[in-house]
């Protein structure tokens, strides 16, 4: 099994469904970019796999970014991902806090979680809820029953050197077997954080629900990438305006460095660059015979 990987698993004949994530490489690469406090990463990695989680229940050409933004030492948790399994993620956090208190509510404080979609094509939808329980992932159960109304549970963990969840929820549709909701996440609950990170899905479905009908599909990769590009950052300047960038460019030495907060990438617009970005597009000369 790939270390970064998504996989879906269906309780037959029924509409329960259920995602399996594990994060290895791709959640190695977003702490290599910044120095977080290993609470603070840990935290990070369980968004980056609920993130994951989530996106893979959607037909979705485009982003899901999910963000808690709180009044506690962790202001801000981002973590996003597209349909091709593509992650990034950040967190904001005070760097004079002494994070001695690791608990969900201690390190967040009151706040909110927003759910964002931002498709390719199409109108963005955001979904926000205050934060509530003791976890994130309860905090996104709660989300679900209030702004989807769909039943859902999370499961979620990290450590140093991994990130894994499980998701399972139950879609609108017919079902004979009304206990099977209530049976499921009680067995689900009983899931331990190693087994979470390190059994493998087949045996780790069969443990748990053995005597259910469980078909599980192939599994999909997951990895890191940044959509950050030269592009986007040269439209993000554009919108403030040129006098303004002119001001900032003579302040900085006749540039503009754009650092991607992600990934650190930098792109540096000179002078030239600044009036390039509002001259208007011509058309191209006509071919002459």
């Amino acid at each position: 099994m790939a270390p970064n990987f998504i996989q879906r698993f269906q309780f037959q004949p029924t509409p329960v469904r259920g995602e399996l994530c594990r994060l290895s490489e791709a959640y190695q690469a977003v702490r290599a970019k910044h120095q977080y406090p290993e609470p603070v990463a840990e935290l990070l990695g369980e968004a980056m796999t609920a993130v994951a989680l989530m996106t893979a229940t959607l037909k979705l050409e485009g982003s899901l970014i999910l963000q808690i933004q709180g009044d506690g030492p962790v202001s801000l948790i981002m973590a996003e991902c597209n349909q091709r399994g593509e992650l990034r993620a950040i967190a904001r956090f005070d760097e004079q806090a002494a994070y001695t208190d690791t608990q969900w509510t201690a390190l967040t404080g009151a706040g909110r979680l927003l759910l964002t979609i931002e498709p390719d094509d199409g109108e963005r939808y955001q979904g926000i809820v205050p934060l509530e329980g003791d976890s994130l992932a309860s905090a996104l159960g709660y989300y679900f029953q209030q702004s989807e109304q769909l039943p859902t549970q999370f499961l979620l963990t990290a450590t140093a050197d991994m990130a894994a969840g499980m998701m399972l929820q139950v879609l609108p549709g017919h079902n004979d077997d009304e206990d099977l909701w209530p049976r499921v996440t009680q067995l689900a609950a009983t899931v331990k954080d190693d087994e979470l990170l390190h059994i493998e899905p087949e045996q780790l479905l069969y443990r748990l629900f053995h005597e259910e009908t469980v078909e599980l599909f192939a599994a999909s990769a997951l990895a890191f990438r940044c959509s950050c590009s030269r592009e986007r950052s040269a439209n993000a300047l554009a919108s403030l305006g040129l006098d303004e960038l002119r001001d900032v460019a003579a302040e900085q030495g006749g540039e503009i460095a754009v650092d991607c907060q992600f990934c650190h990438q930098v792109y540096r617009f000179d002078s030239v660059d600044i009036e390039q970005l509002f001259q208007p597009v011509s058309d191209a000369p006509n071919h002459i015979q």
